[in-house]
């Protein structure tokens, strides 16, 4: 019996790469109809867990693995399909300040106004970085979170943070956005995404 259609939930992290797949998926196979939908990675979690009828979800693998325990995934299902790391942005025309080291990435860090970042694995990461910098509470008013669903990169366009830290894949192709790079040495975090 062929497929008539298939739903799919991601995060926002994997929406470009998975809009190509799927375009030539429908293309190569004739499948009508297959609906992507991405949101941020707590609020696709929380729809799998609510009982949302759903064919494929792709997430952070730990996020997966967390679906898989509580019985809301078939086990055994998950396959890792991408590897995404952390970058820096700023608003086209802002401030471009060194993050080529950890050094300078602390002090760019201290030196911002504000900075953003998301609900997501990226922005656990952040806050643990701030921690082990030992400036979390220096910069603690300074700091944007992103409500869930909103990349990190609106925050930066319309100005609302100086800096804004996320999952490369979630900064590029917003307007406005400038990416300065990936989060250098020992300060980066490698996202594993999972169907």
């Amino acid at each position: 019996m062929p497929v008539e259609s298939i739903k799919m939930l991601s995060s926002m992290a994997t929406r470009e790469v998975l809009s190509r797949l799927v375009a030539v998926f429908a293309d190569k196979t004739g499948t009508p109809s297959i609906q992507l939908e991405s949101a941020g990675g707590v609020d696709v979690a929380r729809r799998v867990q609510s009982g949302e009828a759903v064919d494929i979800v792709v997430l952070a693998r730990g996020a997966i693995d967390q679906l898989i325990a509580a019985g809301m995934l078939r086990d055994g299902s998950r396959v890792d399909l991408a590897r995404s790391g952390m970058a820096v942005a700023t608003k086209v025309g802002g401030q471009r300040p060194d993050i080529g080291s950890e050094a300078a990435l602390r002090q760019a860090v201290l030196a911002a106004h504000s900075l953003g970042y998301s609900t997501g694995p990226s922005g656990n990461h952040l806050i643990e970085l701030l921690e082990r910098w030992g400036i979390r509470q220096q910069v603690a008013s300074r700091i944007v979170q992103a409500p869930a669903g909103v990349p990190v990169a609106t925050l930066v366009a319309r100005g609302d943070a100086e800096l804004g830290f996320q999952q490369l894949s979630e900064l590029l192709h917003v307007p406005g956005v400038e990416v300065l790079g990936p989060m250098p040495g020992a300060t980066q975090s490698i996202t594993t995404f999972s169907p």
